[in-house]
């Protein structure tokens, strides 16, 4: 408490409440302490005293992350990034900007665009969602397919490391140093290998031309085979998504209502942006894709509030899932897109399988699946149910020669998927360098990998009973 003064820390169990778990509520745990820190020398000082008292810590932003990534499984003591939140320099000239860890991402491009730039990376959290934690997940989002995840957007960071040091990554923005790729490294390490303190992005010109459109099928197949028609015509759409009629129906339901059909199988969202002089052959072409492969109605957006009322719709996808179902867990996979027919049939079959509706709302651009399984927690057994078929949804991502995340990164929710992807050799590899980073494993301690025989204390969603289950189990019954 002399490091940051006793109103910055929490300790009481009425305080403590909040920060049980992140984005994914499947599993809680009660953290010892939450700490707010404002500078770069409280991380140190906090991350020192910790260090010496042998005492686990996460780091945690705005808590809206999907995997647990930032849920105490053991009593660590939470340090908490949301109070630095300034903006530390802008270099519009040399295009990039320094800000602090809980600085909101949407905040960033609101902080510059009329100045004619922006900031690419675009989660559909990204009114809440902070850079520190966008770089502890790799966050991506409906942009990516054309600009890259948040990886290709870091230039330099500051890092507290376990032992309280402080290094800085990436001299004067310049990524491309002589020696190993410890940006990269650090990038989506999921707060386990230290914690970011000051972050150097990249910021883009505004595009000089945009066009959106929006196309309804009948046939979820068409519509996968209009997405791999469109990438072989040469074309890369800042994004290309798609809604099925699950999806459709959250959304439908809930705020931005855009009038969808409620009898389609499936709609592609589709913007292209670049130079203004090419944006409408590239819209012909998309067309002509579209209505080659049976579309039923395809139609561009005749102005700026309608092609925002379309992306507001997509953007409100996931919690829309609460306007037509109690609870829903998200999975976040990715596979080669020309197998996309193939994979959301066989989610299809997993959906009948567990009696669960699965909703699916992705990036297919780049085949990176959402699905939504949708349960009742207050029902016994579908919170199990709904795990294991999250976890199938997963393997067939595997099996087709994808991953297990693209995003939403690994957390305690697919640890043990792992496995699917990595072998026990590939994956002491890794865990050996955490060591280097983190040897005593006191920073996040049990996330990204699976670790047989650890048990832990879990609260499942709408339950109130606490149960202890292996950590690479988490109700999949593994």
């Amino acid at each position: 408490m002399n490091i940051v003064g006793e109103r910055e820390v929490f300790y009481l169990k009425e305080d403590l409440i909040s920060y049980e778990c992140d984005g994914y509520t499947m599993s809680k745990g009660m953290p010892k302490a939450v700490v707010f820190v404002k500078s770069t020398e409280h991380v140190s000082a906090v991350v020192r005293c910790l260090n010496e008292e042998k005492i686990p810590y996460i780091a945690r932003g705005a808590g809206t992350g999907l995997s647990g990534g930032a849920t105490p499984l053991g009593g660590e003591v939470i340090i908490s990034l949301v109070r630095m939140k300034r903006m530390l320099h802008l270099d519009l000239e040399n295009r990039k900007a320094v800000v602090e860890p809980g600085f909101i991402n949407l905040k960033l491009t609101q902080s510059i665009s009329d100045k004619g730039y922006y900031y690419a990376p675009d989660p559909s959290s990204q009114y809440a969602c902070t850079i520190g934690g966008n770089v502890a997940e790799n966050s991506g989002g409906a942009h990516c397919l054309k600009y890259g995840v948040t990886t290709n957007h870091i230039l330099g960071l500051e890092v507290v490391l376990p032992n309280g040091e402080v290094i800085e990554i990436g001299e004067e923005g310049i990524p491309d140093q002589p020696g190993y790729d410890l940006l990269g490294l650090l990038t989506g390490s999921e707060g386990t290998l230290g914690i970011v303190t000051k972050i150097t992005v990249k910021v883009l010109k505004n595009p000089e031309g945009k066009k959106t459109v929006l196309a309804y099928y009948d046939d979820i197949n068409d519509a996968s085979q209009a997405v791999s028609e469109i990438i072989a015509a040469g074309i890369i759409p800042a994004a290309l998504e798609m809604m099925d009629s699950i999806a459709i129906e959250g959304v439908e339901s809930a705020a931005y209502p855009v009038g969808h059909p409620r009898d389609i199988a499936a709609f592609l969202l589709i913007e292209v942006d670049g130079i203004a002089a090419g944006i409408d052959d590239q819209i012909d072409e998309i067309l002509t894709v579209c209505k080659h492969n049976n579309v039923r109605e395809v139609k561009v957006a005749k102005d700026e509030a309608e092609r925002g009322l379309w992306w507001a719709n997509r953007k409100m996808g996931f919690g829309a899932m609460g306007a037509i179902s109690p609870d829903y867990l998200v999975q976040d996979g990715v596979i080669p897109r020309t197998r996309l027919p193939e994979v959301l049939g066989k989610i299809a079959e997993i959906s009948k399988k567990y009696e669960l509706r699965i909703a699916n709302i992705f990036h297919a651009g780049d085949g990176n699946l959402h699905p939504l399984i949708l349960f009742d927690a207050s029902i016994p057994g579908q919170s199990e149910r709904a795990a294991k078929a999250g976890s199938e949804c997963l393997k067939v991502c595997a099996d087709v020669g994808g991953s297990i995340t693209g995003e939403h990164g690994v957390g305690i929710e697919k640890s043990a998927e792992m496995r699917f992807i990595f072998s026990d050799a590939e994956m002491t590899a890794q865990t050996n360098i955490r060591a280097v980073f983190n040897p005593e494993d006191l920073l996040n301690p049990g996330k990204l990998f699976p670790q047989p025989g650890q048990c832990v204390e879990i609260k499942q969603a709408g339950q109130g009973d606490r149960s202890t289950v292996p950590v690479n189990a988490m109700g999949r019954g593994d």
